[in-house]
């Protein structure tokens, strides 16, 4: 891998087609397992379980997954499944992906346009938060108040997702949203690329992190008031492409420590 060439993160396909070439998924792939590692990296991991996704076709329906039962910290770019939401058959192979994935990632391809990334996973101070009887992230600082009114708050766990029936209840409750709090569970982000997914599930555990020291000194909190809390989310929009820098700086930390992401 070429480590002077800076890279951005993956391009924006949108929904009109497939990806361009054979280039274009192998920079995915590159992507998609340069986030894996990078979870290791900041303890997001969780032994051999939780999934990353990236779609490879214009409608989302084709995508990449990681193979089932495989440490975040081996996976490579070549290792990543190439699965199709439309396929009933993908359970039935040899390398079938570990039947959660198929079942949230699946269906969540299948029925949202806006989700051709998808990260889903336990991070400590997230899923934390998510146990919580209420577990909205409070503004109480400007991290935090990224994501004032822009999470989809899931109270329906009903125990492992692994029917096709809980996927569709889980694209249902994302609806239009980026972020899901999944109640008992843990937490998912889409995007359109890796580094915006990557960049946005970040913030969304060092929110919560501040959130648990907060809630932990047994002090009143002091929340924003609505209009300031919504005024400063929108203000998070105009640092949108910091996004790409903070993924492209990362994947050169990641170059430099192990490489082999990138195989």
């Amino acid at each position: 891998m070429d480590t002077m060439t800076p890279n951005l993160g993956t391009p924006n396909l949108g929904t009109s087609g497939m990806a361009g070439s054979a280039q274009d998924e192998r920079q995915l792939r590159v992507d998609l397992a340069a986030a894996f590692r990078l979870a290791v990296e900041l303890g997001w991991h969780e032994a051999v379980a939780n999934h990353f996704s990236l779609a490879v076709s214009g409608d989302g329906h084709k995508f990449l997954l990681n193979p089932r039962w495989r440490h975040f910290s081996r996976i490579r770019a070549s290792d990543l499944l190439l699965v199709d939401a439309d396929d009933p058959a993908t359970m039935d192979r040899p390398n079938a992906p570990d039947p959660s994935a198929w079942c949230i990632h699946g269906r969540i391809h299948a029925s949202v346009a806006h989700a051709r990334c998808i990260l889903h996973a336990h991070p400590p101070y997230a899923t934390a938060i998510s146990a919580l009887a209420d577990p909205e992230i409070k503004p109480i600082d400007q991290n935090c108040a990224r994501y004032y009114n822009r999470v989809a708050v899931d109270l329906g766990f009903g125990g492992i997702a692994d029917e096709t029936a809980e996927g569709e209840r889980l694209a249902r409750v994302l609806g239009d949203k980026r972020r899901m709090m999944m109640g008992n569970h843990g937490v998912l982000v889409v995007a359109d690329t890796v580094a915006e997914a990557f960049h946005d599930l970040y913030y969304f555990e060092r929110s919560c992190q501040t959130l648990v020291l907060a809630y932990s000194t047994g002090r009143p909190l002091n929340i924003m008031p609505a209009e300031l809390a919504e005024h400063t989310a929108r203000g998070w929009d105009a640092y949108a492409d910091g996004a790409f820098a903070h993924f492209a700086e990362m994947k050169r930390i990641l170059d430099a420590k192990d490489p082999s992401y990138a195989d």
